[in-house]
């Protein structure tokens, strides 16, 4: 199975392109989604995100996004602390859920591949790129949240030049280009690679 990493920076469009290869029959595994399920599912996790946040870290079962995001995107201890329980449950749930995958190949989504080193897993990386004031306007709608907001977010991810140096192949979502051509592309490379495994 080849195991393909998709990851751009906030607001670059990651699950817009991630839709359109699901269109194709591949399977995407969108790691915030899962982080999410995990974080009110898993018993072990739940106990660890309380003892972090205290009981108002769940409000009738349901995660406080409002009250946690309000914390970790003001204090890195905080953020890193919620990384450290959080990312080793999510690796471990999608290494599960590729290996029962049954399409040619499987994409991963997740926004900090390299941050986490979790790049090392996949066999490649895509990176979607954007113009930084079009992924602004995009979270601020998105999100619901104003462009300070937004700044303090990307401040906590890789640079996104840095970033797409890393990664194998890129897509561009500049609302210039269409996004359709460039996956049908991609994809017909992806398949190639996925039968010489």
């Amino acid at each position: 199975m080849l195991k393909v990493g998709i990851t751009g920076g906030i607001g670059s469009g990651k699950s817009t392109v991630c839709q359109v290869f699901e269109t194709l029959g591949i399977s995407v595994f969108y790691a915030d989604s899962a982080a999410k399920y995990l974080m009110e599912h898993d018993k072990s996790l739940i106990q660890s995100v309380k003892k972090l946040f205290g009981d108002d870290a769940y409000v009738n079962g349901k995660l406080n996004n409002k009250m946690i995001g309000a914390i970790v995107f003001k204090d890195k201890d905080k953020l890193a602390q919620l990384n450290a329980i959080t990312h080793p449950a999510v690796f471990r749930y999608s290494d599960e859920w590729m290996n029962r995958c049954k399409s040619p190949y499987a994409i991963k989504e997740a926004a900090l591949f390299f941050e986490t080193d979790s790049y090392q897993m996949m066999d490649l990386m895509i990176g979607v790129n954007a113009p930084k004031p079009l992924r602004i306007a995009r979270t601020m709608q998105r999100d619901h949240i104003n462009e300070d907001q937004v700044l303090d977010r990307m401040a906590k991810q890789m640079d996104e030049e840095e970033k797409m140096k890393r990664c194998d192949y890129i897509i561009t979502n500049d609302d210039q280009q269409a996004i359709i051509p460039q996956v049908l592309a991609l994809h017909k490379i992806l398949l190639q690679q996925a039968q010489g495994i």
